[in-house]
């Protein structure tokens, strides 16, 4: 779970925008490894060992572990994401498990459990004996496909999209807001800033925390006029 605390307020999309209006930019895992670090236990931090913030810092693909636990997290982060996603989709109505390219089915599984069965059997077979974390790369080509045909029928679907051009505009008002007016945060905030901490970033540690609902809450109660005569 370590590596998702870094998630911001609706995702992908939210990490963008504050990636793009933070001057010291902004990636999700380097935040989930400060959260560890330094924003847990009142700014004491969880002291935790360096095979989990391997783990937490460089589990999404592309990036390179150095340590085995590390590798681990980075292959069952992708495997997760992928299962859930298409099961997430089918309830949302976007996709179905049919939907599936029967090479995909055939070669990684017909089902999200036999799926999850056979890509962990493939990596336990292939790293046994090694000083790595593997998969075969006949089962690798394959999961690749799957990340692609997601990629290409959901990830960017129009349906899946259509809220996500209204989050620059609340994220960025909120990054401005809050940058320009730090006693408003709360206090555990006030205090990094304190002891040396750049605003920009205790901007982004605050605004990251946040879940979708309560960034539309502080939004509508920062930005929107309140009614005030009337029954």
């Amino acid at each position: 779970l370590g590596h998702d605390l870094g998630h911001t307020p609706f995702g992908h999309a939210g990490e963008r925008v504050l990636n793009e209006v933070c001057p010291l930019g902004f990636r999700h895992y380097e935040q989930s490894v400060r959260v560890v670090e330094r924003l847990e236990r009142d700014g004491r931090g969880l002291n935790l060992t360096k095979e989990v913030r391997d783990g937490i810092l460089n589990h999404q693909w592309g990036l390179h572990p150095s340590t085995l636990e590390g590798q681990i997290v980075r292959y069952c982060d992708e495997i997760a994401f992928l299962n859930h996603d298409i099961d997430d989709a089918e309830r949302a109505g976007l996709l179905t498990e049919s939907d599936l390219p029967d090479e995909i089915r055939k070669n990684l599984g017909a089902s999200p459990k036999e799926r999850l069965d056979r890509m962990m059997q493939d990596i336990i077979y292939n790293s046994m004996g090694r000083d790595e974390i593997r998969m075969s790369e006949v089962t690798e080509k394959w999961l690749v496909e799957f990340r692609l045909f997601m990629y290409r029928h959901l990830y960017t679907d129009i349906r899946a999209k259509a809220e996500e051009k209204k989050v620059p505009f609340l994220l960025s008002n909120l990054y401005e807001y809050y940058e320009k007016h730090i006693d408003e945060m709360p206090s555990g905030y006030i205090r990094l800033i304190e002891e040396g901490d750049p605003v920009e970033r205790v901007v982004c540690d605050y605004i990251s925390g946040m879940t979708d609902s309560y960034a539309l809450e502080k939004f509508v109660e920062l930005f929107t006029p309140r009614r005030w005569f009337g029954p």
